[in-house]
């Protein structure tokens, strides 16, 4: 009797040992699991907030490129419009000739002025359009070579 006893006590005492050690390993479980859902939460928190800095910054770039297109706009029309009065109060037609070429060389120069700074503009906004999210990229490769 007293070794069934014996038996039945190191059954009771393995069984609380294995019943702890469960609840110690899905309390770990669960504590890691934990973890990592905040840490992915926060990664697609910056994320989002990436996206948002990278649409804000499109949105300004192409807010400069329209102004800039609208200014270029309104200064060639008054150039045309001068260049139109000067031609129509020429006097002969060499004069008219000259004022032409005149005008076209100077638009020519302007127009290509005007697209080199919105080249540099459009440059610039995708410069600060890309920068959020280049960098998310980078955190994130950072932390999936991290987690090797």
């Amino acid at each position: 009797m007293a070794a069934a006893a014996e038996t039945v006590k190191t059954a009771k005492t393995a069984a609380e040992e294995m019943s702890l050690a469960g609840n110690h390993a899905f309390k770990e479980a669960m504590e890691k699991s934990m973890t990592a859902l905040a840490e992915t939460s926060t990664h697609s928190k910056k994320n989002l907030e990436a996206m948002m800095a990278s649409a804000t910054a499109a949105a300004k770039g192409a807010e400069a490129v329209s102004a800039e297109a609208m200014a270029y706009t309104k200064k060639s029309v008054e150039e045309q419009m001068a260049a139109a009065k000067a031609l129509a109060a020429a006097k002969s037609l060499q004069e008219a000739v000259e004022l032409q070429t005149a005008f076209t060389k100077k638009a020519m120069e302007s127009y290509m002025a005007e697209m080199t700074r919105m080249s540099e503009i459009f440059t610039a906004s995708m410069k600060d359009s890309m920068k959020p999210i280049n960098e998310r990229v980078t955190a994130t490769v950072e932390r999936l070579q991290a987690a090797r």
